[in-house]
């Protein structure tokens, strides 16, 4: 696990110093690479970190593929799509952007990135989400269909931990 001082981030895989974005659970220490894999990490430790005998699904090489389409309130032209996917690619878990008028196609692992996250980086690179009733609404569906299948994939805790 370490290496030259280095420890794993559990999220992501990359190595880093031990005190970058650093956690503990469980009375173990861990570091990240950034700060959307400690968040990834403190909302769903389980599907990093296992039990003895059940590793955690990160723990088994898992790799859980969505391709998610944001629609955005107005068309991308070539700068903003340029900007858009310099600030998309810094992200941890993304595979691939599309960007097509009003519509932003990305795939991204759900053990790294949700949604949520990404919707976020969209508004942080200056985009507006479409927000009509019917885009809310399928927003909010995706955000709670994640949180379920992420829920489904996690490594119990010990039974007595809180």
């Amino acid at each position: 696990m370490q290496k030259d001082n280095l420890v794993k981030d559990v999220v992501c895989e990359m190595m880093v110093k031990p005190d970058s974005y650093p956690a503990h659970y469980q009375g173990s220490a861990y570091a990240f690479c950034s700060a959307q894999c400690l968040e990834r990490f403190e909302a769903h430790p389980h599907l990093y970190v296992g039990t003895p005998g059940h590793p955690a699904p990160k723990q088994q090489g898992m790799v859980i593929l969505k391709q998610r389409r944001f629609v955005m309130d107005e068309a991308l032209g070539v700068l903003r799509t340029t900007y858009l996917r310099e600030q998309i690619s810094l992200m941890m878990g993304i595979e691939a952007l599309e960007v097509n008028g009003t519509e932003v196609v990305v795939t991204y692992d759900l053990l790294q990135a949700t949604a949520l996250q990404i919707e976020a980086a969209l508004q942080k690179a200056g985009e507006r989400l479409g927000n009509g009733w019917g885009e809310n609404l399928r927003r909010g569906f995706i955000h709670y269909t994640e949180e379920c299948e992420i829920g489904n994939l996690q490594v119990a805790p010990p039974a007595g931990c809180h």
